[in-house]
């Protein structure tokens, strides 16, 4: 993976958040930004369009600098842009009109990095359109009471792209080039919610990263997904925390409940939650509150660590955690992903030294500030998130499970025990990196 830019990007310092976050919503309904000229549906979009800045600083470029380009009505540039508009919790459906003069290929990912658009490739003059669905949320919970109606944030969390006042975009790649960007409101999607832990979350810098957050480049403009799962977190801080009643203020009839817990359940202490005791009871209590809102739960065993024996196995590191969740899933007929089998199967095709690549394994000074090596066997980078959202997209399809007619058509199959090829992966590489966060989770 190649080294990032020098500039220090620190995603909780979002300049005006503060300021904008009480002032009205910019849009109520549909707008579209333009690249050329204005019309009636939206503003034209210039390098002074800076969100933050001036009257019109509910939408912009956001968090670096604008693109070097505005010729032809195409904003385009050499480096990553982010474009930001001030929006209230709901779903936006985002169509995006990508290309322009010269060849490009685009990868598009919102908020803390989720992945909406997979580099996209655009012939000289050509224009695509890609739409998809973006959660955006606060931390505000409705119908809670006054005192208690908000998500109890970590420190780290507090201003990130996830938990802000807007929804923000990334275009990356090679020559990332877009015409013009179409952003309204939508309430009929049903949306699939992902609790869960550091090995689902949004992870908003570089080199982590996780399947939750691939997940939605899998995925069409009919379905939503909001993934609220958060590092170090147990099936019972989620629950301390408000996160599942953030989740249950807004989940509705259709909508779908993904639940995945265990890498930090197990660990020995005040904070262990038993795999036969609480764990158990408490993925039974959400199991039945999804149904009792008309939602779909999904249970997803915790995929494995990094540990093999001198044959080149995986170790089973994880206790009773995952075959209690089969053993729920069993005696509620509630659907099942079994990620604990699938990755076992994903990472012995690796091997010991394969796997190195799809964990976060880099040498010091592979990034900036990052003065010592990264060795660890819990965590993905992009590549092995990315391996283990195949792995979970082709097992829903292989199940028929209700979320499959919401998969894009052109998704290619994928077989665990030939993971894709390493050096052919080049998604490229996010700028969101802060020295002021320590690396390590």
């Amino acid at each position: 993976m190649p080294a990032l830019p020098r500039r220090i990007l620190i995603a909780a310092c979002l300049s005006g958040a503060a300021a904008l976050a009480s002032s009205a919503p910019l849009h109520a309904q549909a707008a579209e930004f333009s690249c050329g000229a204005a019309s009636a549906h939206g503003p034209q979009l210039t390098a002074a369009s800076r969100f933050g800045a001036g009257k019109e600083g509910r939408y912009g470029f956001d968090l670096v600098d604008a693109p070097t380009s505005f010729a032809g009505g195409v904003c385009s540039s050499a480096k990553p842009f982010f474009f930001s508009v001030g929006l209230p919790d709901g779903n936006y459906e985002v169509t995006l009109k990508l290309g322009g003069a010269a060849p490009s290929v685009t990868t598009v990912r919102a908020e803390s990095r989720r992945l909406m658009v997979d580099r996209l490739a655009t012939a000289a003059g050509a224009t695509k359109t890609e739409t998809f669905v973006v959660n955006v949320r606060t931390a505000a919970i409705d119908g809670a009471p006054p005192q208690a109606a908000t998500v109890k944030l970590k420190t780290r969390e507090i201003g990130a792209l996830d938990w802000d006042n807007k929804l923000t975009l990334e275009f990356n790649g090679d020559n990332p080039s877009v015409r013009s960007i179409a952003i309204k409101p939508v309430k009929d999607v049903p949306t699939l919610y992902l609790a869960g832990d550091s090995t689902v979350v949004d992870q908003d810098k570089e080199p982590w990263a996780a399947w939750g957050q691939m997940l939605p480049a899998f995925f069409g403009p009919g379905l939503a997904i909001s993934n609220q799962a958060e590092s170090g977190e147990t099936i019972r801080s989620f629950q301390g925390e408000r996160r599942f009643d953030k989740i249950f203020s807004t989940i509705r009839k259709g909508d779908y409940l993904a639940i995945q817990f265990a890498h930090n359940d197990q660990k020995a202490g005040a904070g262990e939650v038993p795999a036969h005791g609480m764990y158990k009871e408490l993925v039974l209590k959400y199991v039945a509150l999804a149904r009792a809102k008309g939602a779909t739960p999904i249970l997803v065993t915790s995929m494995n660590r990094r540990v093999f024996d001198p044959q080149g196995k995986i170790v089973q590191t994880l206790g009773d955690y995952p075959a209690v969740m089969r053993e729920i899933a069993a005696e509620q007929k509630v659907a099942l992903i079994d990620l604990n089998e699938l990755s076992k199967t994903l990472f012995e095709a690796m091997g010991p030294e394969g796997t190195l690549k799809a964990f976060v394994h880099f040498p010091a000074n592979s990034f900036p500030g990052q003065t010592t090596e990264l060795k660890d066997d819990t965590h993905f980078n992009a590549y092995g998130g990315y391996e283990l959202a195949r792995a979970i997209v082709q097992n829903i399809r292989d199940q028929q499970l209700p979320l499959a007619p919401y998969l894009r058509k052109n998704i290619p199959p994928f077989d665990p025990a030939k993971p894709d090829d390493v050096a052919a992966f080049k998604l490229p590489v996010s700028p969101m990196v802060s020295l002021d966060t320590p690396y390590g989770r």
